[in-house]
């Protein structure tokens, strides 16, 4: 099928044309790890995780790379301030390695307990600072860098067409040049970003550094460590060439974090970077932005701890076109378990038995995925599905077939289902009454028919897609 993206650089739908007929190089900017993320950054996992399954329902060999930012990232985007590793140390009293490792675990984690599928290549920026060092000096020695007692810098003025991306003014970029409220007196312009940092001046005692050959009067051996900017740029060409197919990332990094790719990249390689930019809106909470002040920068734990089926918040996200806002409310959640719960319900009622994929149905399934990954458009399919007249054993086909892209586990439900029709109907009851019980938060009584279900000779277990039981 032809496919029509949004390319963030054109403002507009293309057609896509892969670099290799058949195949597709897919980039994610990963998580700086550092701290547990939130759900917006789930989303955002969740939203990549819809758009590889969609490529490849539609016969791709889709290599997927999504990285993690483990240093040389700052608490702003323009590389000022403090390094998030750094932060992180001193929050909680490990090396930078223990919070790395801590905060890969809990990713890995979430984004498996919310069923996307694991990226081919899953770099760290520390595992590749000799491809960082080599680029920098490839940009020194084009004449695209320069150096500063304090850092190692790209040039902005140098770059071809700078603000294409963003389509800001560049007279905007590279105000106050020379000085003023940049924090280093020696750049050219304030807009010039770090593609390698001194271990001097304000982090002099950076806990996070390796030696180099650029210099500086105030270190020895060229320590330091790198930008944030230049390890996607080595990360990205180490997995899947000079050359993208497809970019993804949030809008916020439009203006800095991937134009400053771009500039670098095409700068070292001499090769377009990027074919088609991908870049998702942000998820908003109660109408508003999250903010950790506000007790609103919810994690996926929170989620657990009110004891969700997980794969709602998946289908909530499945409701929202990637390149729209979203908010996100627990009544909205509650919303997405009982369409969720609805949803296995009817599965249920189709039974067993699989048939063939109804062709009609997927035409329009195929046709809303074409149309810039519209998962909103596709999901409602399922409904309309349920309504027609076709065979159950199609019906159940063709759901199967459509889940390759939702990832809600509709076969293991199905599976669970079937084999759940041989538990006695009163044993059946006592778990949809602790359902509801759960479904009201009223966690006393559901503990208590899950004892009575115990003893009575069987288990339920909750899982991801729903109460499972078991004869004990």
């Amino acid at each position: 099928m032809d496919i029509k993206i949004y390319n963030t650089m054109s403002r507009s739908k293309e057609t896509f044309k892969p670099l290799e007929n058949g195949r597709v190089g897919f980039y994610q900017c990963g998580p700086t790890v550092y701290w547990t993320q939130h759900l917006g950054n789930m989303r955002a996992v969740v939203l990549a995780d819809l758009i590889v399954r969609s490529l490849r329902y539609a016969g791709y060999d889709v290599t997927f790379a999504r990285n993690y930012t483990d240093v040389g990232h700052m608490t702003s985007d323009e590389d000022t301030g403090e390094d998030k590793m750094e932060k992180g140390v001193k929050r909680e009293g490990l090396s930078p390695s223990e919070i790395a490792n801590k905060y890969v675990a809990v990713y890995e984690q979430d984004v498996t307990d919310l069923n996307t599928l694991s990226p081919d290549f899953k770099p760290r920026a520390t595992e590749n600072i000799d491809g960082i060092i080599e680029m920098t000096q490839t940009l020194l020695d084009k004449g695209y860098a320069y150096t500063t007692p304090l850092a190692v810098y790209f040039d902005v003025s140098k770059a071809k067409d700078y603000t294409r991306l963003s389509r800001q003014k560049m007279e905007d970029t590279i105000k106050g040049a020379g000085g003023g409220e940049v924090e280093d007196p020696d750049k050219r312009h304030s807009a010039d970003f770090a593609l390698w940092i001194f271990k001097a001046g304000k982090h002099k005692n950076a806990l996070q550094f390796w030696t180099s050959p650029f210099r500086s009067p105030l270190v020895s051996g060229g320590e330091g460590f790198p930008g944030w900017h230049i390890e996607c740029s080595v990360m990205s060409k180490k997995h899947l060439g000079a050359t993208l197919d497809i970019h993804m990332g949030g809008i916020e990094h439009i203006p800095v974090h991937h134009t400053n790719e771009i500039a670098q990249s095409e700068s070292a390689n001499d090769a377009p970077y990027v074919n088609y930019w991908i870049h998702n809106e942000h998820l908003l909470v109660n109408n508003a932005k999250m903010s950790k002040s506000e007790g609103t920068s919810y994690s996926l734990a929170e989620v657990k701890e009110k004891r969700y089926n997980l794969l709602a918040l998946r289908y909530f996200f499945l409701q929202a076109h990637y390149r729209s806002k979203q908010n996100f409310t627990w009544e909205a959640l509650d919303a997405a378990q009982k369409g969720l719960d609805n949803l296995y319900k009817q599965i249920s009622i189709l039974g067993s038995k699989k048939g063939a994929v109804n062709e009609e149905f997927k035409k329009e399934f195929v046709e809303a995925l074409a149309d810039d990954f519209n998962t909103p458009k596709a999901l409602a399919l399922v409904s309309k599905l349920f309504k027609s007249d076709i065979a159950n054993a199609d019906k159940l086909a063709t759901i199967l077939d459509f889940d390759k892209v939702f990832g809600l586990k509709i076969k293991e439900v199905a599976q669970e289902m079937s084999q759940e029709k041989d538990i006695p109907e009163e044993i059946q009851n006592l778990v949809t009454e602790r359902e509801t019980a759960r479904q009201n938060k009223d966690w006393a009584e559901s503990d208590k028919l899950r004892d009575e279900i115990l003893v009575k000779g069987y288990e339920v277990l909750d899982t991801q897609t729903g109460p499972k039981i078991v004869k004990k």
